[in-house]
């Protein structure tokens, strides 16, 4: 059941409010927030279609901005992903590709590319980039108790920052840590687990309903906390001043998502609200990815910086209906080296059109795991009644928990006609060119990137412990 008014944050976005800072001589160039969610599927915002979720702040703000969908990022873990966000570079150039990571010194962020030219720069929440010295922002906290609290987001921190701003314009990020599991905050009885509506690609028992209904809620919590930001830019009279970005980041941490670069792993949600540019209410089938979204900023700000240190490029023309296509390609990449309870090594690419998804795995011998393939009975985790079902001779659930730990050297998948990506086209005949078009594509992106595939992830993890002593803080 979903509820058919704002919840308790004092209501989403409202009018535009009138500007009257030209007069008192402020920098009207725009502020940038970015906020982003954690361990989220795109298709989980009510905006994206999925009509269990709560999330009545996000498609409000959805109807106030452009909406993408084939917005992808680059790797299906945080740390990764973030790295590339922050600095518009490809997770192996930077050097932040396994997880809980570190880009090269030489690397610049967006702090790098703002603070310079005026620009406050701040980071609210979760962190997971390093080192500092790159991610030189101004940090205004995190949890205020602890990481699953009732409160979180330090918004009273985020007030004060602003308003310390005075005549400068700020680039902010917003980095909550829901919903990532484990699933423990938000108000489950929104939903009767009997009733919601388990996605085609997952089996459904009752652990999976109970498991989906606890994600939800988290959800429903990061809506709330959008709702909240957006209400603090407008009580400070800036939100119609500001560039907006929602993202979703990553796929969850049920099967087929995160961890992964299947679709569903490495497509986001991606709303941008700018206002009296983009148009509001619609969507883009352009394909963009994270790595373009600091020199889109770089560019709506009008910076001129040369070099522009970025594998991404601006997608301002698409916001603002000037132009309909982006990029040609977006490429992914999964390091398992590191990862908590994962395998030894486990390295994943991909390469996507819009249309079809190429994916190769480089040890198709070694089983895939990590921690969701290690639950056990005790804890009660959703996996385990996978596997029992499989074992009681549910066919598609053996397929599904096959398939999670087991998958072939190449992958090709139709995301249009499949979008859970069940049947693989690698091996039919009809598919062989576009699968080589994209092997082609891959190889030279990796060749592009100084990527040599297998033997960089085994060189994940001394890359990792040699960059560990250089910044404990972040």
């Amino acid at each position: 059941m979903k509820s058919s008014h704002l919840t308790a944050i004092g209501g989403a976005v409202s009018a535009i409010i009138p500007l009257s800072a030209a007069a008192q001589g402020k920098d009207l160039r725009p502020n940038f927030v970015i906020m982003i969610a954690d361990d989220c599927s795109y298709y989980d915002w009510g905006c994206y279609g999925n009509k269990d979720a709560i999330t009545p702040n996000i498609d409000e703000l959805a109807e106030h901005s452009m909406k993408f969908n084939r917005c992808f990022q680059q790797a299906p873990m945080s740390s990764p992903t973030r790295h590339a966000l922050y600095t518009g570079i490809y997770p192996v150039k930077s050097g932040a590709y396994p997880n809980h990571t570190y880009v090269y010194d030489n690397v610049k962020s967006f702090v790098q590319y703002f603070a310079p030219e005026g620009y406050r720069t701040a980071l609210l929440g979760k962190q997971h980039v390093a080192p500092a010295s790159v991610f030189a922002y101004e940090y205004l906290g995190s949890y205020s108790d602890g990481r699953k609290s009732e409160e979180h987001l330090n918004y009273d921190r985020l007030e004060k920052f602003i308003d310390s701003t005075g005549n400068s314009p700020f680039f902010l990020v917003v980095a909550s840590n829901e919903p990532h599991s484990p699933w423990t905050v938000g108000d489950t009885s929104q939903w009767d687990p009997n009733e919601i509506t388990v996605p085609q690609g997952y089996v459904d028992t009752p652990e999976t309903r109970r498991d989906l209904v606890n994600y939800y809620a988290e959800i429903n919590f990061f809506d709330k906390q959008v709702g909240r930001i957006l209400c603090i830019l407008e009580d400070k009279r800036v939100a119609d001043n500001t560039v907006f970005v929602l993202l979703s980041e990553q796929g969850n941490s049920f099967p087929f998502a995160k961890w992964t670069c299947y679709k569903n792993g490495l497509q986001s949600a991606m709303l941008i609200r700018w206002p009296g540019v983009a148009k509001e209410g619609s969507q883009s089938d352009a394909l963009v990815e994270y790595v373009d979204i600091v020199p889109t900023l770089i560019d709506i700000a009008g910076l001129s910086i040369v070099p522009l240190q970025t594998d991404g490029k601006s997608f301002k023309k698409v916001l603002s209906g000037e132009q309909t296509t982006h990029k040609r390609y977006s490429f992914g990449i999964q390091t398992s080296r590191g990862i908590i309870q994962g395998p030894q090594y486990y390295g994943i690419r991909s390469v996507k059109d819009g249309r079809y998804d190429y994916i190769i795995n480089f040890t198709p011998e070694v089983a895939f795991k990590n921690t969701v393939t290690t639950q056990t009975e005790d804890n009660g985790g959703f996996w385990r009644s996978w596997i029992r079902e499989a074992e009681a001779g549910n066919e598609f659930a053996r397929r599904r928990v096959e398939k999670y730990q087991y998958r072939p050297t190449e992958e090709l998948y139709d995301m249009l006609n499949d979008p859970w990506e069940m049947n693989n086209l690698a091996d039919d005949p009809a598919f062989q060119e576009k699968k080589a078009e994209l092997r082609a594509a891959l190889a030279t992106w990796m060749q592009q990137q100084g990527d040599q595939g297998q033997a960089t992830e085994m060189d994940a993890l001394p890359h990792l412990l040699k960059n560990m002593g250089k910044d404990k803080k972040r």
